[in-house]
């Protein structure tokens, strides 16, 4: 009896493999998604009302790199149209999908849930209300975006204020708090929307979603954050490996969970808000991209987060791509593409997260 229970024990260890093992990032899903990224970033560039030469706008970007150039590119109108059109949307979406992404995995292993994402404690919740107040306030709309960052940063600061007077540390309590101030918070836009309905047209455009650019303002904008952010949650890669064991078997390990915990959600936060306070509420980024990742290429985060950098970006600019182009010359919000495809992505998560975790 006790060699067969010391055989299965060892048998289930071999099976299942340890979150302290060294692992990797898979050298043919990294050549795939770099480029599958490069690819997205050349047909957003090329790709419009005015179309744009691939072989131009190759050799425009290459005559930028210091001590090139080459014959060709791309006339002054052109140029123009790549510089202050097209490049800083695609980089804009790249840095908004790649910071949902990452932001998305990391809510997920914190939490231990693979239905976690980005929005998940109210950020998305606080960023629209603060946005519609802004907006129906009729000042400058420059400060949307000041806005739409502060409501996001309060959502989540309410959240967990409710969270640790009910429930303590306990994660269950602070994600339902994050559904009760998520309810609040909407139901309080609801309501300025429907005494400002003046404005809902362009409320319902922010909330839905859009890469929208005047110039290159925005990307300055999220930039810092989505390098701060997304350096702080890389940092705790192999710490949220250790955390998908559970956050007891974790102590013993000398992980402190709670920290771990609060560390990733508050550099997860601070990226969110920002990302969302430039592009509006794009859903299912973060849900979707960890989740095609782990499917593909492994569930360790040392795998999981660069990943979910690179194909984030490459989803939403491919998506961007999409619905300027589907009912052209209209454009339709990112946000309806996107949801698009994550929303029957839901299927296949519960399908298959009890083999993913």
């Amino acid at each position: 009896m006790v060699s067969e229970a010391a055989g299965r024990d060892r048998a289930t260890a071999t099976a299942t493999p340890s979150p302290l093992r060294p692992v990797r990032l898979p050298r043919r899903w990294l050549v795939v998604a770099l480029a599958g990224l490069v690819v997205a970033v050349l047909f957003g560039m090329t790709v419009g009302p005015a179309g744009l030469p691939l072989r131009g706008v190759v050799l425009e970007i290459v005559n930028h790199v210091p001590g090139v150039e080459l014959d060709g590119g791309l006339d002054d109108r052109e140029a123009a149209v790549l510089w202050q059109l097209r490049a800083p949307r695609v980089v804009l979406g790249l840095l908004v999908g790649a910071m949902l992404a990452i932001a998305g995995a990391g809510y997920q292993g914190v939490f231990r849930n693979p239905l976690a994402d980005p929005y998940l404690l109210g950020v998305a919740a606080g960023a629209g209300l603060g946005a519609t107040f802004a907006i129906v306030s009729g000042g400058n709309r420059a400060l949307v975006p000041l806005a739409a960052f502060v409501g996001g940063v309060a959502g989540v600061a309410a959240t967990y204020a409710l969270g640790r007077g009910v429930g303590g540390r306990s994660t269950n309590s602070l994600i339902l708090a994050g559904v009760a101030v998520a309810a609040f918070l909407t139901s309080v836009q609801t309501y300025v929307n429907q005494r400002n309905a003046d404005s809902l047209r362009e409320v319902y455009g922010w909330i839905l979603g859009r890469l929208l650019t005047a110039g290159w303002s925005e990307v300055v904008i999220v930039l810092p954050y989505v390098l701060v952010a997304g350096a702080v949650i890389f940092a705790h890669r192999r710490l949220l490996d250790v955390l998908s064991v559970g956050p007891d078997e974790a102590g013993t390990l000398g992980v402190p969970a709670a920290r771990v915990r609060l560390v990733v959600v508050l550099a997860a936060t601070l990226g969110t808000a920002a990302a969302v306070s430039v592009s509006g509420l794009i859903g299912f980024v973060g849900i979707v991209v960890p989740h095609i990742v782990r499917m593909l290429a492994g569930s360790s985060y040392r795998v999981v987060l660069p990943l979910s950098a690179l194909v984030g970006g490459t989803f939403l600019v491919v998506s961007d791509l999409a619905a300027r182009t589907l009912v052209s010359p209209g454009e339709l919000p990112v946000g309806v593409v996107t949801a698009f495809v994550g929303a029957p992505f839901f299927t296949l998560v519960l399908r298959s997260s009890r083999r993913a975790w």
